[in-house]
């Protein structure tokens, strides 16, 4: 990762990152616990593209999940028992949500590339929208 990675990756989380975790738990109503591989998603030469990329392939399609999820108090309850912590990397190399997402132990997983597909928000959102409330 040279300079050019390094500075966009500090401008997203001091940035876009706080943002999107803020609005993320106030949806949820508590604090869920995020582990991201920034290394595993800070890909190299892609460095104009992050925060578009990491705010569309990861962030608002859990924002658009929870919405539907906690649109009641049942909702709110059902992720506050069962959600504990987000990890988000780039590891498996894919690129649609059909292989992207798991859960397991109060662990969702994102293994999504950052820079593929970006602009599937709605699937994404359908695609964890779905395990998460089979797994509430």
């Amino acid at each position: 990762m040279g300079l050019l990675e390094k500075r966009a990756l500090k401008a997203f989380q001091d940035g876009s990152y706080k943002k999107l975790t803020d609005e993320i738990n106030a949806l949820a109503g508590y604090t869920i616990e995020f582990e991201i591989n920034w290394d595993s998603i800070a890909e190299d030469e892609y460095a104009e593209m992050y925060d578009e990329g990491f705010t569309k392939v990861y962030f608002t399609p859990i924002i658009e999940a929870l919405k539907e999820i906690t649109a009641d108090d049942m909702g709110k309850q059902a992720l506050q028992e069962a959600l504990k912590k987000v990890v988000i990397k780039n590891e498996g190399g894919f690129y649609y949500a059909s292989g992207a997402y798991s859960f397991k132990d109060g662990v969702l997983t994102i293994d999504h590339q950052p820079f593929n597909n970006i602009n599937n928000i709605t699937e994404r959102a359908t695609e964890l929208g779905e395990l998460l409330m089979k797994n509430l």
